[in-house]
């Protein structure tokens, strides 16, 4: 499904506050029962992020429009699309595409007691290295990042290694892995753009007890749910299939 963004117009879609159904999973833990604010409480009070992206609970008042996708609410900038990735029925990703870059994110449940982008990076680096990628730790502007180079099959020229950054974001219940490819994978200037959608990205955990590493649930906008058919100059939706990713966090 696309989202777009068309220079100069004004984005009809708002962020709120709603909290969606996650599917529950078994828990021998009878803390888990607390409300999603009562547990990113715990941490909202010193965040990590202090400049995003966002827990519900932290996100400042800044008038931002956020395409309301449930456990996400994404901003984007004029020009910008928004796809979603859809795999068995089930929205399990959502991707910025600015040009021919993109960054496509995922949000997973996480432990409250400790992140785990530190253990996700080295599963990730070791399965690239695996399959004949390569992949680096270096600083960025969210903290320790990868720099990769990702086997990909290019049309009548074999396998070829493509640029890809990996990002991630350690949250109050939550973390938010997003890979950035294209030419903002490797150019800093290209990738700016990119790189403030995911900032000003706000999470919305809720309060159901999920098992760490399982995806939080996306959802079409309310407005695309709701509104008819737009003609072909404004905002349209469309289904895309998400094929195979070593990049899967089990």
């Amino acid at each position: 499904m696309v989202f777009r963004r068309r220079r100069g117009e004004p984005d009809e879609t708002a962020a709120d506050d709603a909290v969606v159904g996650d599917e529950a999973v078994g828990t021998d833990d009878p803390a888990d029962a607390k409300s999603a604010d009562e547990w990113s409480a715990e941490v909202a009070a010193a965040p990590s992020r202090p400049q995003g992206p966002w827990d519900h609970t932290d996100a400042p008042d800044d008038g931002l429009p956020r395409v309301d996708l449930g456990a996400v609410h994404v901003p984007l900038s004029d020009g910008m699309e928004l796809r979603l990735d859809v795999q068995d029925e089930v929205i399990v990703s959502a991707t910025l595409v600015d040009g021919h870059s993109m960054l496509q994110m995922h949000v997973f449940a996480a432990p409250r007691s400790s992140g785990i982008w530190a253990e996700v990076r080295d599963e990730i680096a070791s399965s690239l290295r695996e399959s004949g990628g390569d992949a680096q730790e270096e600083n960025g502007p969210f903290g320790t990042e990868l720099h990769a180079r990702i086997p990909a099959e290019m049309a009548g020229q074999g396998t070829s290694l493509q640029p890809a950054r990996f990002l991630g974001v350690d949250g109050p219940r939550w973390f938010l892995r997003a890979m950035v490819t294209g030419p903002a994978s490797t150019d800093p200037v290209q990738g700016k753009r990119l790189e403030e959608s995911l900032r000003g990205t706000i999470v919305t955990r809720g309060g159901d007890a999920m098992a760490p590493r399982d995806l939080l649930p996306l959802r079409l906008p309310r407005d695309a749910v709701e509104q008819p058919p737009q003609p072909p100059d404004r905002t349209k939706l469309e289904i895309f299939e998400r094929g195979p990713e070593i990049t899967e966090i089990q």
